[in-house]
Formats: structure tokens, C-alpha cells, sequence
């Protein structure tokens, strides 16, 4: 549990004071190695909601990073019950 929480607050810290690849490969990692990380969601609408701006190729979305965390957590989270390796999900 402590891991969990140092994990999220190591997040926090990158989505406030670090480049956006940092949050981004810190956010997959939690996301691969805890059960349901539904901090790196949060989080990413908060850097959303603090940093976001209107995205072009996206026809003027500004919640890009928040859906695409939403699909990752989806995703991986399909595709750990898929693993045979990975324990106890």
C-alpha cells in the first residue's frame, strides 16, 4: 500500500514539475505493475484541466491525455487478464 501511494505522489510531482513523457512513461508503469492505478487517470485530468489547450488534429479536444489514459488503463487491464504470467488479477 505504501508502494502505491509513493507511486502516486511520484506521479503528481512529474505531471506538476516534469515534461509530459516523463508523466506519460511513469503513469504506464504504474499502470502495468498495480492492480487498477485509476490514480494515473486523475491525474492526467488534472494535467488536462492546468495544462490543456485545444488540439488541432483532434478537432479542438482539450481532454486528449484523460481519454487516452482512460483507453491505456482499459487496455492493459484486458490485456493482463489475458497473461498467463501475471499474477493474481
Amino acid at each position: 500500500m505504501a508502494l502505491r501511494i509513493l507511486a502516486s505522489v511520484l506521479l503528481l510531482f512529474s505531471v506538476l514539475f516534469m515534461p509530459f513523457w516523463v508523466s506519460v512513461l511513469l503513469a504506464l508503469a504504474g499502470m502495468i505493475y498495480f492492480s487498477v492505478f485509476w490514480e494515473a487517470v486523475v491525474l492526467f485530468l488534472l494535467s488536462d484541466l492546468l495544462y490543456g489547450a485545444g488540439e488541432a488534429k483532434f478537432h479542438g479536444a482539450v481532454f486528449v491525455s484523460f481519454v487516452s489514459a482512460i483507453i491505456a488503463i482499459i487496455a492493459i487491464e484486458i490485456v493482463k487478464k489475458k497473461l498467463k504470467f501475471y499474477p493474481n488479477v
